[in-house]
């Protein structure tokens, strides 16, 4: 499971320190693609099997389906950490994300979210947690 929450930065040729946390469980190859709420999704090659099996169960007749299903697979790419941990974020997915210098990377269980910082701090506000606590009520959370 992947948590916790690490600021670092995107070198000028687009790469990326990944927390030796995250290293140790990503593994050599994982997968990179966009996300909801504006960053972009970090998979493990098992997790992103499963999304991928249930991304082709949907009906290719439903609209909605067709575009969820573009969004994570046409926008994903296969990525590799270099031997100082780096990994190359493509130019498209940092344009996406809005990734300039200043990221946050935060472990939200079966992914790893990379977020612009600014992006970040206006997300992770609490002021309503109680109030989305309640809402999540009937989901046994």
């Amino acid at each position: 499971m992947f948590i916790g929450e690490y600021s670092h930065t995107i070198d000028e040729k687009g790469r990326l320190i990944m927390p030796s946390r995250f290293r140790e469980q990503l593994g050599d190859s994982f997968v990179v693609t966009r996300g909801l709420d504006g960053c972009l999704f970090v998979y493990g090659l098992q997790e992103w099997e499963k999304l991928e099996q249930k991304l082709r169960a949907l009906p290719l007749t439903n609209p909605n389906a067709r575009k969820l299903t573009r969004f994570f697979l046409a926008g994903a790419a296969m990525c590799e950490m270099d031997k100082q941990g780096r990994i190359l974020l493509p130019a498209v997915l940092r344009k996406f994300a809005g990734l300039k210098k200043d990221v946050v990377l935060a472990g939200v269980g079966n992914r790893i979210e990379i977020w612009n910082d600014a992006a970040w701090a206006g997300e992770s506000g609490y002021d309503d947690m109680n109030e989305i606590a309640e809402s999540m009520e009937g989901f046994g959370i």
